[in-house]
C-alpha cells in the first residue's frame, strides 16, 4: 500500500487584543476557536464528516496555565475522540516537531485527520494578576496553584555551574552568542548594534501591517529600536528591550493536516492544499558552558541541512524563510548558513514581524509563522516555505519545509526523524574552580531598571591549558569595561579566582578582574 500524501488543508490564527479581566478569555478557549475557524478554512463540503474524523489532536504546552489534560478538553469541547493525544514540553521548537510527527503519522496511516494547536494569554492572566483575580473568572482548573504570570527570566535557574553564577535565563544566553558571534566575525560593537537595529527595523514594519500581530497598526522606527534609553533600556548587553520577546500576549494558532486521499473525499478545494514536504530538528546542549562555541549553532544550522535535504530541496528552492527570532542572534545565524544576506534578504526571513513585534506567544510563536506562511504560498507569494522553530536558549530546534508542490516522483515523508535528539559536538574541558591568568571567550552584563550596569557574566578560557571557566565580575571598573560601546572586551586578559568558604558569601562562586595588579588582593 502507497503511503499517504499529508497536506495542510486548513489554518487559522485568533487574537483577543482585550486586557480588561471581564474579557480574559483561556488558552484552550482561544485554541478552540482557532481550531474552529481552521475547519472553516479548509472549505470542505462535508465539514460535519472533516470534524468528526479528527483523530489526533496536538497542543503545544501553554506558559499561562497549566491545564491537566489540554488535548482532552480541547476534544471534549469539539466532541470528538481522538486515538492520539499529545501535549509537548516547552520549547519553541514544538510547533515545528509537533507538526512534522502529525504529517508522518498521516504518510503512515495512523491518522486520518490531525489538529496541531496551541496558545497563551499572557496578557489576560497578567491583568487578572494585577486585579487580584486567581484564578481568573470562568477558566477551567488548572493543575497547580498559580501564583503569578509565568516567564523564563524569573524561573529558579537552579544550583549547577551556570546558577551559582545568576546566569542561565535566555536573556542571559542569547546575548553571550550575539557577543561571541560579532567578535568572531570581526564587526565593531556599534556596527553590530547598527545592524540588529536594522533587522528589527524591518521586521516590526512587517508586524505593523499584520492582522494579527500584537504590535498590528504600530509604528516602531529604527530610531526608536536603536536609542537605548527610557522606555528601551539596556536589559542585558547588547541588547536593549526592543531587541527582546514580548510575551505578554492573547495569542492561538491552530493546523489541520490530512492525506491528499481524504481532502478529495472530503471536497477540499486543491487550492487550500499545501504540502508537507519535510522536517528535522535536533538540540545542543542544555547548558551553555557546555557549547562547542559562542558563535555557531550545531542544531541550527543541523536542522536546517536535514530539512531541507529529507524535503528535496536546496537553500535556492526557498521562496519565504520564518526563521525564529526571540533575539537577533538567531535570524543572524541561521540566515548565513543559508546564504542570505539578512540585513538585505532577497527573500523574506519573517512572515510575522518577529517575537517583539509580533508577539512571543510562548512556546507557540512558530505555529503562527505556519499559519501565515500557508496563506503566503495559497495567495502565489512562491512555491516553497521554510520555518525554523527555536526554543531554549539557542538549545532546541525544528525546520518544516511546506510548499504548494508535492515531494518529487512520489516519494514518501521521511519515515523517521533524520537527526539524532543531540548533536554530537566537541567542547573544552570545564574548570569550576579556576584560578590564574585568563581571556574572556564572551560576555554580557545585565542591567538595574535605572539603567545602571548590575552584574556581569564571563565565560572566559584559562591561559595555561585552555579550560573554560564561568564567572561574574570581580571589581566596579571590569564591570564598567564591559559595558564599553567602542573597546572590545572579549580577547582581553584578566585573572581570575573563586570564593572559598566565608570570602564573599557564595562558596564557589567565581570572579574575574581586568584589574591584573590587585587581583591577588582580591
Amino acid at each position: 500500500m502507497a503511503a499517504a500524501v499529508p497536506i495542510i488543508i486548513g489554518v487559522a490564527d485568533v487574537i483577543n487584543r482585550s486586557t480588561k479581566v471581564e474579557d480574559a478569555k483561556e488558552p484552550a478557549d482561544l485554541m478552540h476557536q482557532a481550531i474552529l475557524d481552521a475547519l472553516k478554512d479548509a472549505s470542505s463540503s462535508k465539514s460535519e464528516l472533516l470534524k468528526s474524523s479528527i483523530d489526533s489532536i496536538d497542543t503545544v504546552n501553554t506558559w499561562t496555565w497549566p491545564y491537566p489534560d489540554l488535548p482532552g478538553l480541547l476534544a471534549e469541547k469539539l466532541g470528538v475522540n481522538p486515538t492520539h493525544k499529545h501535549m509537548s514540553l516547552h520549547g519553541g521548537n514544538q510547533p515545528g516537531l509537533l507538526f512534522d510527527e502529525a504529517a508522518r503519522r498521516i504518510s503512515k496511516g495512523y491518522t486520518k485527520v490531525a489538529v496541531v494547536t496551541g496558545g497563551e494569554a499572557l496578557a489576560s492572566l497578567g491583568a487578572c494578576v494585577a486585579a487580584g483575580k486567581l484564578p481568573p473568572p470562568g477558566w477551567s482548573p488548572s493543575a497547580s496553584e498559580i501564583s503569578g504570570v509565568a516567564s523564563p527570566t524569573t524561573r529558579d535557574l537552579g544550583p549547577d555551574l551556570g546558577g551559582l553564577h545568576d546566569i542561565g535565563a535566555p536573556i542571559h544566553i542569547y546575548p553571550l552568542y550575539e557577543n561571541g558571534y560579532r567578535t568572531y566575525r570581526k564587526q565593531s560593537i556599534n556596527d553590530n548594534h547598527k545592524e540588529s537595529t536594522k533587522i528589527y527595523s524591518e521586521f516590526a514594519k512587517i508586524a505593523e501591517k499584520h492582522p494579527y500581530a500584537w504590535n498590528f497598526g504600530k509604528r516602531v522606527s529604527e530610531e526608536t529600536i536603536g536609542t537605548i534609553g527610557g522606555k528601551n533600556r539596556m536589559i542585558c548587553f547588547p541588547y536593549p528591550l526592543l531587541m527582546n520577546t514580548f510575551n505578554s500576549v492573547n495569542l492561538a494558532g491552530a493546523v489541520i493536516l490530512t492525506s491528499t486521499e481524504f481532502a478529495e473525499e472530503l471536497g477540499i478545494p486543491k487550492i487550500k492544499w499545501i504540502y508537507a514536504l519535510g522536517g528535522a530538528g535536533t538540540q545542543d546542549s542544555t547548558y551553555f558552558w557546555l557549547r562547542p562555541n559562542f558563535h555557531t549553532s550545531p542544531a541550527i544550522t543541523q536542522s536546517l541541512d536535514a530539512a531541507l535535504r529529507v524535503s528535496n530541496l536546496l537553500p535556492r528552492d526557498i521562496d519565504i524563510y520564518d526563521l525564529y527570532s526571540c533575539f537577533p542572534i538567531v535570524p543572524k545565524i541561521a540566515g548565513h548558513h543559508l546564504g542570505l544576506d539578512v540585513v538585505n534578504p532577497p527573500k523574506p526571513i519573517t512572515v510575522l514581524g518577529g517575537l517583539t513585534s509580533f508577539g512571543g506567544a510562548g512556546n507557540n510563536y512558530s505555529m503562527h509563522a505556519i499559519t501565515e506562511m500557508t496563506r503566503q504560498l495559497r495567495s502565489g507569494r512562491g512555491s516553497a516555505g521554510l520555518v525554523l522553530a527555536n526554543g531554549g536558549s539557542a538549545t532546541y530546534e525544528h525546520a518544516i519545509c511546506i510548499s504548494t508542490r508535492p515531494r518529487p516522483r512520489g516519494s514518501p515523508y521521511p519515515a523517521s526523524a533524520p537527526l539524532p535528539e543531540f548533536t554530537e559536538v566537541t567542547v573544552p574541558p570545564i574548570d569550576e574552580t579556576p584560578e590564574g591568568e585568563a581571556l574572556i571567550e564572551t560576555y554580557t552584563v545585565s542591567f538595574h531598571r535605572s539603567g545602571e550596569p548590575k552584574l556581569a557574566y564571563i565565560v572566559g578560557r584559562l591561559t595555561k591549558n585552555s579550560h573554560r571557566f564561568v564567572a561574574n565580575h570581580a571589581d566596579e571598573q571590569t564591570l564598567k569595561q564591559l559595558c564599553s560601546t567602542s573597546d572590545e572586551p572579549i580577547g582581553k586578559t584578566g585573572w581570575v579566582f573563586c570564593d572559598k568558604a566565608g570570602e564573599r558569601g557564595t562558596v564557589g562562586r567565581c570572579y574575574f578582574t581586568l584589574q591584573k595588579k590587585d587581583a591577588s588582593k582580591l
